[in-house]
């Protein structure tokens, strides 16, 4: 019997880096996947299989969720082109969401707003608490970011620059893939490594324009019969800021092959476009489509949200609960919704679902606390309170500190309140409600000046808060200084019109004036 080769010997044979890398990526381990590519490719740089490999993997590893609403550019808000009227009827724009009536919700007075006039809804979503109101417009409401003191970007294009610049410097060795040095035409011939190609520089190497010229070659090569190609056209166009173009290319796609992807990117093309009656159009279609997919339901109660008709909206995150029990936006909405009509209970149970589903955050537990209070569970209220600033950060713990001012208010301890609204202002200097309430205090001490000067503070902090102007106005009329306490009040019912203690307040200061 002839003895077998060393060569034959299974022992001695190599497993494929090619199989390696490939199950890598089937179970999401990237980086040991670009390990096997990056052997693959020093032995021989011409192995296109190892080569779609890579640009997939580096692309999966760069992929940002695409379909949420990103945070609009100072360019973006100042030379917004897309604007069909100046003057839009009530409930039928973004940008002037307090001009839609509503019956059965509570006022501005009960539930606080952001500063583009909207009621806070619970759940923070990229995009939706940073549009500039109408009223307060101009070069320093569009720099102006979502919290007082912070700044938006300059542009969002430019932002996705430095996400792709950042991406390439993370490689050794520089960029994998040169685009600008490739011949664009001969891979939009072959169409397996002219998408992975495209994916890779949207999402890797964050370049719309040249990933548009690759879609439109490829489109090109297949007849214009590609729904594939039309989506990442719309996607790059979308990326420039060419909306239009966008809403064409997303509309043709979703005639050859509706997807979920497509509807929702037209749905923020409409939104970017300030037409949020049409945006709701394309989401209820989708939901025709698509039945029970939750992002269509979320995508339109959001829009009911911005919109300042906060029935609607509840009824949609309702169905969203029927569809997906777990579903985080909608759980918290509804928590919100009944903290702030007066239904602590109810509210409480909600944040103890998110509890139990494993979520723990600081905005939970002070939201736990704050319900706790107001069903009169005082017992759990300070631990509620105290597991919050165990998992706080500068970010957030001057709202809990705040929060626990205001829980101290409430039994009547006005010296630790006093210094929990201190203890805000340390942490955050940009805090209002802090200020205000500081004021408020001071006004009861009796240093007038002081709540004078916080009330000032708040208010140059936060220029949409209807409070300090009327606590400042108020204390002006107390004090004999009438045209002061009028233009103050004035300031106020421009912020919060329907504010019964600011028109009565102005009520009695025209009463003072026609009798002089």
């Amino acid at each position: 019997v002839a003895m077998a080769d060393d060569e034959d010997d299974p022992s001695n044979r190599e497993i494929s880096k090619c199989w390696l890398a490939m199950k890598a990526l089937e179970r999401h381990d990237l980086d040991e996947c670009l390990e096997h590519c990056n052997v693959a490719l020093e032995k021989n740089p011409y192995d296109q299989q190892m080569w779609y490999i890579k640009t997939r993997c580096l692309t999966l590893k760069n992929w940002i969720d695409d379909t949420e609403l990103e945070e609009e550019g100072v360019a973006e808000v100042l030379m917004d082109e897309h604007a069909t009227a100046a003057m839009p009827r009530p409930g039928t724009s973004l940008r002037r969401p307090g001009t839609r009536t509503q019956t059965g919700m509570p006022n501005q007075g009960i539930r606080p707003t952001t500063s583009s006039g909207r009621p806070t809804t619970g759940f923070l979503r990229p995009g939706t608490s940073t549009r500039p109101m109408t009223n307060n417009g101009g070069v320093e409401g569009a720099f102006r970011g979502n919290r007082p003191g912070t700044t938006r970007p300059v542009t969002t294009s430019g932002r996705m620059v430095r996400l792709g610049t950042a991406s390439m410097l993370a490689e050794p060795g520089g960029p994998f893939i040169n685009v600008d040095k490739l011949d664009l035409r001969k891979y939009a011939q072959r169409p397996a490594l002219a998408r992975v190609l495209c994916d890779y520089i949207l999402h890797h190497d964050r370049n719309p324009k040249k990933a548009v010229e690759l879609a439109s070659l490829a489109t090109v090569n297949a007849g214009f019969d590609d729904w594939w190609w039309k989506h990442r056209l719309g996607k790059g166009y979308y990326q420039l800021g060419l909306l239009r173009d966008a809403e064409k290319q997303f509309k043709s796609s979703i005639a050859d092959m509706p997807t979920i992807d497509a509807t929702l990117q037209l749905a923020n093309v409409y939104i970017r476009l300030d037409q949020p009656a049409s945006a709701m159009r394309v989401y209820r279609a989708g939901q025709t489509q698509f039945p029970g997919e939750t992002s269509m339901l979320l995508g339109e109660a959001r829009i009911h949200d911005a919109l300042n008709d906060m029935a609607a909206g509840v009824a949609l995150y309702k169905n969203v609960l029927q569809w997906d029990a777990t579903n985080v936006e909608a759980i918290a909405c509804m928590g919100a919704h009944h903290f702030y009509t007066d239904q602590p209970e109810i509210a409480l149970r909600f944040y103890r679902r998110l509890l139990m589903m494993g979520v723990n955050n600081t905005e939970l537990w002070n939201n736990l606390g704050l319900c706790c209070f107001y069903a009169s569970q005082y017992d759990m209220t300070l631990h509620c309170f105290e597991r919050a600033l165990q998992l706080a950060d500068d970010d957030n713990m001057a709202d809990v500190w705040f929060n626990v001012g205001q829980v101290a208010i409430g039994i009547g301890d006005l010296n630790l309140a006093e210094q929990a609204f201190k203890i805000a202002v340390s942490v955050d200097a940009n805090h209002s409600e802090s200020f205000n309430n500081m004021g408020v205090l001071d006004l009861r001490a009796g240093k007038v000046d002081q709540a004078i000067a916080n009330f000032q503070t708040a208010h140059e902090l936060l220029e949409f808060a209807h409070e300090p102007l009327y606590n400042a106005a108020l204390t002006a009329f107390k004090l004999g200084q009438f045209q002061k306490a009028f233009e103050k009040v004035e300031k106020a019912l421009e912020n919060f019109p329907e504010h019964e203690d600011s028109l009565e307040l102005k009520k009695q200061l025209v009463q003072h004036f026609n009798l002089l």
